[in-house]
């Protein structure tokens, strides 16, 4: 069965904020089987359910261990919606 996260990570630091999203995003690039894309609003990852909750799920908790203080907001959908689909 295969997910799709999408999840916007707000670091409440007064600098280095970019630094600790692009770390997040990175880390979750480097998991093989994880599609991640990014636009200014969000990160969306796809990829086997297991597999992209555990990675995600690690790095969220390493954020909250680094980062004095962090939001995250997520989104948890069923299947692979990495397609766009067309309008009709």
């Amino acid at each position: 069965m295969d997910v799709s996260i999408e999840i916007s990570l707000y670091p409440l630091a007064e600098e280095n904020f970019k630094k600790e999203i692009w770390g997040f995003i990175k880390k979750l690039r480097k998991v093989e089987g994880l599609k991640v894309v990014t636009n200014g609003m969000s990160t969306q990852v796809f990829g086997e359910y297991d597999i992209a909750t555990q990675h995600v799920m690690a790095e969220i908790k390493n954020v909250h261990q680094t980062v004095n203080a962090a939001v995250f907001v997520c989104k948890f959908i069923g299947g692979d919606r990495s397609q766009v689909e067309a309008e009709e």
